[in-house]
C-alpha cells in the first residue's frame, strides 16, 4: 500500500492507495495529530510527502522507521516534461495536481484548476508538457484582504449559499464580489484557454471546487483528491524506475 501526504496551508491530507486506486483518505489538522497516527500505518510500503510549507523533519524521520519515504522536491523525476521557467519556485501542489489530471487525461490539453487558499491554474499540453498557468487569491483570501486593507469593510466569512448578484448591504456586496467574482474569473479563464485549445479538458479540485462546480458554465471534470492522485503517480513512477 502507498501513502500520499499533502501538507497544505491549513491541513494535512492523506491518501492510501493500492497501486493507482485510492482506497481511503484522512485529514489531519496538525502535524502533532499526524505524528500520533504514524505508528499505526504498518501496511504502508511506500510513502511520498508533498508540502507547500517547507520540510517536516519529524514526520519524515518517524515515517522512515515504518516505511520507505520519498519527499517530492523540484528535482524529483516526474512523468511530465516541466517547461516552467522558474522551476525552483514552482509549488509542489501545482505540479502534483497537474500530474493527477495527467493520470486521467494523458496526451490531452488539460487545464487543472485548484481552488483552495489560492486559485491556481495549471496547463499541460497534449505533448504532456507542463507549461505553467496563473495564481489568484482564493475566496476566503479575497474576503480577508478586503477587510485587512481597508478601514471600514467588515470581516465576512465565506457563505457558499449566497447567490445574489446585487448586494444590498456591505456584507452582501463583499460576498457578491468574492464569490460571484471568483466564478466570473474562473469561467473567463476557462474560456480564454478554450479559445486557444478547442479540445481542452478542464479539471477542478480544491476545497472551494464544490462551490465552483455548481456555478460554472463551462464543462469540466472534478475530483477533490486530484493532488493525492498526482503524488501517488509520482511515487509509483519513481518506484518503478
Amino acid at each position: 500500500m502507498n501513502l500520499a501526504l499533502d501538507f497544505g496551508n491549513t491541513r494535512i491530507k492523506a491518501g492510501f492507495f493500492e497501486e493507482n486506486n485510492l482506497v481511503e483518505t484522512r485529514i489531519f489538522n496538525s502535524e502533532k495529530e499526524l505524528l500520533g497516527a504514524i505508528p499505526s500505518l504498518s501496511e504502508v510500503k511506500h510513502c511520498i510527502l508533498g508540502s507547500v510549507t517547507g520540510q517536516h523533519p519529524q514526520v519524515q524521520q518517524l515515517l522512515a522507521t515504518h516505511t520507505r519515504v520519498m519527499v517530492f522536491e523540484v528535482n524529483t523525476p516526474i512523468p511530465l516534461k516541466n517547461l516552467y521557467k522558474s522551476a525552483l519556485t514552482l509549488g509542489s501542489d501545482r505540479i502534483a495536481a497537474s500530474i493527477g489530471a495527467y493520470q486521467f487525461y494523458p496526451g490531452q490539453h488539460v487545464l487543472t484548476i485548484d481552488a483552495g487558499t489560492c486559485i491556481k491554474y495549471n496547463f499541460v499540453n497534449k505533448e504532456n508538457e507542463y507549461l505553467g498557468g496563473a495564481i489568484s487569491p482564493g475566496i476566503p483570501m479575497r474576503l480577508k484582504a478586503m477587510h485587512h486593507y481597508t478601514h471600514a469593510l467588515p470581516l465576512v466569512e465565506t457563505d457558499k449559499n449566497y447567490h445574489k448578484l446585487t448586494g444590498q448591504t456591505s456584507t452582501e456586496s463583499l460576498l457578491s464580489g468574492a464569490l460571484i467574482g471568483a466564478v466570473a474569473e474562473v469561467d473567463g479563464m476557462i474560456q480564454r484557454y478554450l479559445d486557444l485549445y478547442t479540445d481542452l479538458q478542464v479539471v477542478l479540485t480544491g476545497g472551494d471546487s464544490d462551490y465552483l462546480c455548481k456555478q460554472l458554465k463551462n464543462r469540466f471534470f472534478a475530483d477533490q483528491h486530484l493532488l493525492l492522485y498526482g503524488l501517488n503517480t509520482i511515487l509509483n513512477y519513481n518506484v518503478e524506475k
